[in-house]
């Protein structure tokens, strides 16, 4: 025998009814022997409520619901049976809902709403539902019967959440099913007191029905059809990423159940478990889904061992022995330690300490008496062993409750100090991870906390027990839904990171990036086990959200057609209320607005990585302050393409560093500009036309003394001082001018180029004159102990900036290790391709890292 159940959805509508019919027949022509309890039609016990309230305030708006309802059970009876088929039902219908006019008529005169009333009032939901479909059912060729559960459902008359009666319930459903063979089709969710009081079994009280069914008859296994395909590893609508669990423990469920899943309830597991009976959780609009199996614990530590797994196709029902996962298991999923996680959202902490509480005996007894006392329900205690606090988790409609009981039982301790007034926190949520094998693996605490840790989520109160099925954390609760998607990217899918980038500048450098992205994305999560998503995009005029990604072979029109406008205050603003985990902002422009939103940024525990240098050739109390409040939140700032674009120049110098060797000297080539117009200055060159080329070529800025000032390269070679340790501000680097003041002094280009030009016979006799002794000219920057400086200089054949040529930079390590044959990184240090590139490489770097 088994016992199916069908939720609201599942009989939402005559269609779906008619979905359900065929797994039916299938269980019917397989041979199997099955029960069926079912839901009212969906949303029809809100509805039922919403009338007794309305009846009860003497609104008559009651009726016209009432009728809305009617015709709906008419409509469902026309279009599932024949017309043979219907006067029956349309009379039981008919009938039920007059008895129901009735009771709301009563209720309206008395202008009361009894829990007694209410129970009855909402039976006929399940009353209607099960009664149309035990005729749809028999019209199926399904020979069925109606049974409505007041008949066997013993109970007390605790109206709204009824106990039952299970040994008199037992004797009265064995009875019946011994007297009646016909596949019955129950009424769910109801019961009866001896006197034949109608009584509802509270919240989950259909999946209760068929358990209690279930247990009385010994049946194989319970299964719970519903409208999702099993218990998923998290809740689907916080964590895109949830998938269904083959199999679960009894405890796994009441676990995750207790913690916020919605697919089973408790109370439903209670009789299931005292018969060791396995239940089945199925969807019924994808009936060949194995579902999720809850059951007895299985031999892991016996080696492989097998569990049912119910699936149906082509409407035959067949059951199938499933693989588990060898012991040890795996940190998450389907054999995984860790099951699923679960969460309260919104909840209050409480928090009763003071010098008094230390090694005095039945403290906790006399806090949680008088909790119980107050009808307080406690979701979570923890307490350190210093004894001198006790820490516990109330929904915040019962804080003030729960504060004024406590301080009462602790009158005396207050008015003599040994305890602090009751302390309450509110706006926190509950998060927990649950599973039976976590206490069998080490680790399982230290990669939850890693992960909470590196998204900046900060753990208020921790508990756990010594069973270790269960590890819940508070935190605050604007973070449980980036706690949420965090924990489960760290257990169930470890071998795929999701990288969330927030980039402002979409214009050369941006969109070649959006392209790198775009292009690499397959290999990335193949091969590198991360997937990139751009949740926020921006550009001069417009910016985007999205939280599953903008797509990014369309990031142009979509950033086009966005009706937002850009603002930084918004951007900022809208990035950290998504909160997503594994968060970086990537700034690809020039701007000093956009780099004084940096502290905020890496405060909200976001990375930031960067090709604009202002902020770390800013003041240096500023970039050490940013350095601080990225250490301190455990996020990155990196800023690699400030300095020769993709070129790994900074990566190296740290590296040098890190490794223990000591810089003596680093000379560089920091300008593709500047390395360009001396590469090509040779004899039967004129200095200017060179210039003029350079700027022809796209090489320099729109104004070229913005280049041959040496503004860049001193701050290239500031962020190196820095990055090597160095205290320096940019006026403690001596620059000496390539230019005379003739040629920065005048206003437009064009008479910057003439002046050029007068200089280009002084130009031409220094370089002669180099060349004479067999050098070349080379503007470079150098830091050599604690003087950094910028100057035009001649190099021979044996150093390596005699043989640079075309625009590359070039960066000479001289150290400890490398004193005799410098360390040289050379390559080109512009261009968009290199520069998104190097940024690109960057982000992965930092997602690396991350989780």
């Amino acid at each position: 025998m088994r016992v199916l159940k069908f939720g609201g959805t599942s009989v939402g509508t005559p269609d779906t009814i008619k979905g359900l019919l065929q797994i039916l027949r299938g269980y019917y022509q397989h041979g199997t022997p099955f029960t069926a309890v079912f839901s009212a039609f969906s949303k029809v016990t809100d509805t039922l409520i919403d009338m007794a309230n309305r009846a009860g305030k003497g609104d008559e708006s009651y009726l016209l619901l009432l009728e809305n309802v009617r015709q709906r059970h008419l409509e469902a009876v026309s279009q599932l049976l024949e017309p043979p088929n219907r006067p029956v039902v349309q009379a039981q219908i008919e009938a039920n809902f007059d008895a129901l006019a009735n009771v709301f008529q009563g209720i309206f005169l008395l202008h009361e709403v009894s829990p007694r009333s209410l129970d009855f009032v909402v039976s006929f939901g399940e009353r209607c539902s099960a009664f149309i479909l035990a005729h749809a059912m028999d019209q199926a060729d399904i020979p069925t019967q109606f049974l409505d559960a007041r008949a066997v459902i013993r109970t007390d008359a605790q109206f709204g959440g009824a106990k039952v009666d299970f040994e008199e319930t037992n004797r009265l459903v064995r009875l019946y099913y011994e007297n009646h063979p016909q596949v019955q089709a129950v009424t769910g969710f109801v019961g009866s007191t001896a006197d034949g009081l109608t009584t509802t079994l509270g919240r989950g009280g259909s999946d209760y029905t068929a358990a209690i069914l279930g247990a009385a008859l010994g049946a194989e296994a319970i299964e719970i059809w519903t409208d999702v395909d099993g218990v998923l590893t998290a809740d689907p609508r916080r964590v895109k990423k949830a998938f269904t669990l083959p199999a679960m423990t009894y405890r796994e469920a009441m676990e995750m159940s207790h913690f916020g899943a919605k697919v089973i309830y408790p109370p439903t597991i209670q009789p299931a478990l005292a018969q060791g009976i396995p239940l089945v959780i199925k969807n019924t609009f994808n009936p060949a889904f194995p579902g999720t199996y809850i059951g007895p614990p299985r031999p892991t530590q016996m080696g492989e061992g097998f569990s049912g797994i119910s699936t149906i196709e082509g409407g035959v029902l067949s059951h199938a022995l499933a693989p588990e996962a060898p012991f040890p298991p795996p940190l998450g999923g389907p054999g995984g330690a860790v099951k699923g996680i679960s969460s309260i959202n919104q909840i209050c902490l409480l928090t009763l300490q003071g010098s008094g509480l230390f090694g005095v005996p039945g403290i906790a007894a006399r806090l949680f008496g008088a909790m119980a006392q107050a009808g307080v329900n406690v979701v979570l205690i923890t307490q350190g062993s210093s004894e001198s606090s006790i820490t516990f988790a109330v929904s915040p409609a019962q804080a003030a409750v729960s504060k004024k009981a406590a301080e009462k039982e602790f009158a005396y301790e207050l008015r003599s100090g040994l305890v602090e007034p009751l302390k309450i926190e509110n706006d926190l949520s509950v998060v927990a991870i649950v599973g039976e094998g976590m206490r069998y693996l080490p680790g399982i605490s230290g990669r939850l906390f890693q992960a909470l840790g590196k998204n900046g989520i900060n753990v208020v109160a921790i508990a756990q027990g010594s069973s270790e099925l269960n590890i819940s954390v508070v935190l605050p609760a604007a973070d449980e839904t980036k706690a949420l998607n965090a924990i489960h990217e760290a257990f169930f899918l470890s071998d795929t990171k999701t990288i969330h980038l927030f980039i402002v500048g979409a214009g050369l450098i941006g969109g070649t990036l959006l392209g790198q992205i775009l292009h690499h994305a397959d290999y990335l999560r193949e091969r590198r086990g991360l997937e990139i998503k751009v949740a926020g995009l921006a550009n001069s005029r417009k910016m985007v959200f999205a939280e599953n990604g903008v797509p990014l072979a369309r990031w142009k029109e979509t950033l086009d057609q966005s009706a937002e406008s850009f603002s930084m205050r918004r951007f900022v603003e809208q990035m950290k209320m998504l909160n997503l985990p594994n968060a970086i902002f990537l700034d690809n422009t020039a701007s000093e607005e956009v780099t004084g939103y940096y502290e905020h940024i890496l405060d909200a525990s976001i990375s930031i990585s960067t090709p604009n240098k202002l902020a770390a050739s800013g003041p240096y109390l500023h970039y050490q302050r940013l350095q601080q409040v990225a250490t301190r939140r455990g996020v990155w700032w990196r800023f690699e393409t400030n300095v020769g674009a993709g070129l790994p120049i900074i990566t190296t110098l740290n590296d040098l560093m890190h490794s223990g060797d000591r810089i003596l000297k680093i000379e560089g080539i920091l300008s593709g500009t500047l390395s360009y117009i001396f590469n090509r200055f040779r004899e039967g060159r004129q200095f200017s036309d060179i210039v003029r080329e350079a700027k022809r070529l796209g090489l320099t800025e729109p104004d070229p003394r913005d280049d041959l000032s040496g503004a860049d390269v001193r701050r290239k070679l500031l962020i190196l001082a820095r990055v090597a340790g160095l205290p320096l501000e940019i006026n403690d680097i001596h620059t000496e001018q390539l230019l005379p003041h003739a040629c920065l002094a005048v206003r437009t280009v064009e008479e910057f180029f003439e002046e050029l030009e007068k200089r280009d016979a002084a130009f031409e006799a220094q370089r002669a004159a180099t060349a004479a002794a067999g050098q070349v000219l080379r503007f470079v920057a150098k830091l050599e102990g604690r003087q950094a400086s910028i100057s035009l200089q001649r190099f021979g054949p044996e150093h390596p900036f005699y043989f640079l040529d075309g625009s590359d930079n070039m960066v000479v390590f001289t150290t400890e290790r490398y004193r005799e044959r410098p360390l040289v990184v050379r390559g080109p240090g512009a261009g968009a391709e290199v520069t998104a590139a190097g940024v690109f490489a960057e982000v992965i770097g930092i997602g690396s890292r991350m989780g």
